[in-house]
């Protein structure tokens, strides 16, 4: 069997380069990809920083890639060899209940270890790729091939004249950050907080004034990010190290508060709160799964009747959670794993422009490294949030 490179789990704060077998085509509704380009996501950090159970030794990382179909099981007959694709990180049979209401990331059929996922969570979601066998144990996209099942429903088709570094984010992060904009309902005049300015937050930022946001304000504490936030987005900021974000949030709204609130965050939160403090001590010593801190604070800061919407990752029990707040205002809460497959097209039509200039995604592209390179690429963008923004991979065979 011939070996290919791919980026492995080794342990939390780990991951090497290895040889690993090339995949091969197991179901009739396979295909296999060569990766031309691949990214690290936040949500890779989760796994990398142990947050994750389930993980094993050895599972090939990466759910944001891109590339060239080599081969296509028997019962693919939308895709053939030589197609251009983009690949949705979750993964979706498109029959059953749940795939036929376009609520892909909840498919009842992708995830081979739902009996798992029950355990934890009551009923399981899709299976993802590259993000442990509580998800379905799938081999991820950082590495030069991949196994895609369900491949006659998940790989999207692009078109000549665009760029991988154009597209490759509707694999996730785009998809992500329009259907966290979306969950908002937002109403002409409204105004919009972001908590995080890593990518996903900035692509937020971008959805929220297409849906029709009046004003978004970006809450972070990393000035090079903040400042993106402002270049790229139109948004106001609040640096959280340099004024109480409460307070800041009711005198910029006349003392209303934002009328939405969006956790871009997920549950590696950073605050010097005591509630913040609380969270790191406990997670350090395993006594909680989950650092919620931005979490509360959007909670706290919504207006009264206000909409809160949750695309930040959690992945446990979370304590502490001031769920009699959310009551008390009358807030709504949305959230979840993104349905990719629905917003693919309309948002690969917003990069294309038709007739006006396309949406360009990349100015949140920080660096880019050789496959090779990714162990170097996982430390950075786990401790050089100043500088490293976004992670794209360039496998070698592909450059």
């Amino acid at each position: 069997m011939s070996s290919m490179m791919a980026v492995c789990y080794r342990g939390a704060g780990r991951v090497d380069v290895e040889d690993v077998p090339r995949p091969t085509i197991l179901n009739p509704r396979d295909a296999i990809i060569q990766v031309t380009a691949t990214a690290l996501c936040g949500s890779d950090l989760h796994l990398f920083n142990g947050f994750i159970p389930t993980m094993q030794p050895g599972d090939i990382l990466g759910h944001e890639f891109m590339g060239r179909v080599v081969e296509v099981g028997p019962e693919v007959r939308n895709l053939s060899p030589g197609d251009r694709v983009v690949v949705p990180f979750t993964i979706a049979c498109g029959r059953c209940f749940f795939c036929q209401r376009e609520m892909w990331s909840l498919c009842d059929n992708s995830n081979p270890n739902a009996a798992m996922a029950e355990k934890l969570y009551g009923y399981s979601s899709s299976g993802l790729f590259g993000y442990s066998h509580l998800f379905g144990g799938y081999a991820g996209g950082q590495a030069e091939y991949v196994r895609v099942p369900y491949a006659d429903v998940g790989p999207f088709k692009i078109p000549d004249g665009l760029g991988d570094e154009q597209v490759l984010f509707l694999t996730d992060i785009l998809p992500t950050a329009y259907m966290a904009a979306e969950n908002c309902g937002i109403q002409p005049g409204d105004t919009v907080a972001v908590w995080g300015c890593g990518p996903v937050g900035l692509l937020t930022i971008n959805c929220a004034f297409w849906l029709g946001a009046e004003r978004v304000i970006a809450i972070d504490h990393v000035p090079e990010r903040l400042e993106l936030a402002r270049r790229h987005g139109g948004a106001e900021t609040i640096n959280f190290e340099e004024a109480d974000v409460h307070e800041t949030l009711r005198a910029m709204t006349g003392g209303l508060g934002p009328d939405a609130c969006i956790d871009a965050v997920g549950l590696e939160s950073h605050g010097h709160s005591l509630d913040a403090m609380y969270d790191k001590v406990k997670t350090s010593v395993y006594l909680s799964t989950d650092r919620i801190h931005a979490l509360r604070q959007a909670i706290y800061c919504c207006r009264k009747g206000g909409t809160l919407s949750i695309p930040g990752v959690y992945g446990g029990f979370l304590d502490k959670l001031p769920l009699g707040a959310a009551f008390s205002k009358g807030l709504q809460l949305r959230m979840g794993q993104t349905h990719v497959h629905r917003y693919l097209e309309p948002l690969l039509k917003r990069i294309q422009g038709n007739g006006t200039p396309g949406f360009d995604p990349t100015y949140i592209i920080s660096h880019r490294f050789s496959l090779e390179e990714a162990p170097r690429a996982y430390e950075m963008f786990n401790t050089d949030k100043g500088h490293c923004t976004k992670v794209v991979f360039k496998p070698a065979q592909a450059v």
